[in-house]
């Protein structure tokens, strides 16, 4: 799942990272997560999804136009 997003063209990125569709890059980066064990990520990424970010749509509309990826820790 992970490289089918990856592998994504950039409009389309964008308009998932749009307010209400941006879930689909929360879900991504704990999928992301899960395939390189990294439990930091996974907690967070489940903190994510429970919690959610307001602004977090805004700061993967500025990542994936500037470098073509949402912003992850790993």
């Amino acid at each position: 799942m992970v490289k089918t997003f990856d592998d994504l063209p950039k409009w389309l990125k964008i308009v998932l990272a749009l307010p209400f569709l941006d879930i689909v890059w929360v879900v991504y980066r704990l999928f992301r997560s899960v395939e390189k064990n990294d439990i930091v990520g996974i907690v967070l990424a489940v903190l994510l999804l429970v919690f959610g970010i307001p602004f977090l749509w805004l700061v993967d509309i500025i990542t994936i136009v500037l470098q073509d990826k949402v912003l992850w820790i790993d």
